[in-house]
């Protein structure tokens, strides 16, 4: 019971949006605030008391989480699921597919007529790229930064010469609306540097290709605790990495850190006549 206020990296709203919903309607007496936020300032909140609780792709860095140490305050920490970061272009582009060393030299600013379009300055996405390359700093003529997600997918289908930088789970909450911008945008293939059979070999991104492990730009989900005490963050932690929540995660299209079982009942109703 009671009311908490959750911190939430904007580029996982939509997932967190829906578990939150039905966590709320499981539960009458407990509100959840969802306060979205660029993964930077979401972190920022966090490290003021904006709020104890708070959905990222990654951890804090030892930096950060020094904060909570002083206080005494032991994090609980739990991996809720596994989302990646895709590229869209518009469909009348003619390319269907990108090589990794096209993705760094487009943050880099060595491929001309192509910009990549960011939710925001400080998203995760962005993060996310800069550590996959190992890149200190990106050119900042080679990208733009949006409003948010839904800007950025809006921008694409208006847009030739420039490939969108979002969340899987945002893309799929447009396919779930049936949404008229997926006429317009399609997600890249992107090539697999890896070792073994998939090296070389270009993914879709799928909720197939992530359980695999064969899509290159997979990012976890986790949802960290920073109460100094028992509460409401730990009802919706242990809600999200439960059966029901992550069965939410499993039907959004992502990949769930713990696979839900399935009960089969099995009836013998064989009789002679």
């Amino acid at each position: 019971t009671g009311k908490l206020p959750v911190l939430v990296d904007q580029t996982l709203l939509p997932i967190i949006k829906e578990s939150a919903d039905v966590f709320e309607s499981s539960y009458p007496n407990s509100s959840l605030e969802l306060m979205a936020r660029p993964e930077i300032k979401a972190v920022n909140a966090l490290l003021s008391d904006s709020g104890y609780v708070v959905v990222l792709t990654r951890k804090l860095t030892s930096k950060e989480d020094d904060y909570f140490k002083e206080r005494g305050i032991q994090p609980k920490i739990f991996r809720m699921a596994s989302d990646a970061v895709v590229l869209i272009n518009n469909r009348s582009s003619a390319d269907t597919i990108m090589s990794q060393k096209n993705v760094k030299s487009l943050l880099e600013g060595n491929l001309s007529g192509q910009r990549l379009i960011f939710d925001n300055a400080n998203s995760s996405t962005l993060r996310f790229l800069k550590d996959y390359y190992n890149l200190e700093k990106v050119d900042p003529k080679a990208i733009s930064a949006m409003k948010d997600s839904e800007d950025v997918m809006k921008y694409i289908s208006e847009n030739t010469n420039a490939v969108g930088v979002i969340g899987y789970n945002w893309y799929l909450k447009a396919v779930e609306k049936n949404s008229q911008l997926l006429d317009k945008i399609r997600t890249l293939s992107i090539e697999n540097v890896g070792e073994g059979e998939s090296k070389g070999v270009f993914y879709k991104p799928s909720q197939s290709t992530i359980a695999d492990g064969v899509y290159p730009f997979i990012r976890p989900v986790y949802i960290m605790n920073y109460q100094p005490n028992m509460g409401l963050g730990l009802g919706f932690s242990a809600f999200l990495t439960g059966d029901r929540g992550q069965r939410i995660v499993l039907k959004a299209g992502l990949v769930p850190e713990t696979m839900p079982g399935r009960e089969i009942i099995i009836r013998d109703e064989s009789y002679i006549k």
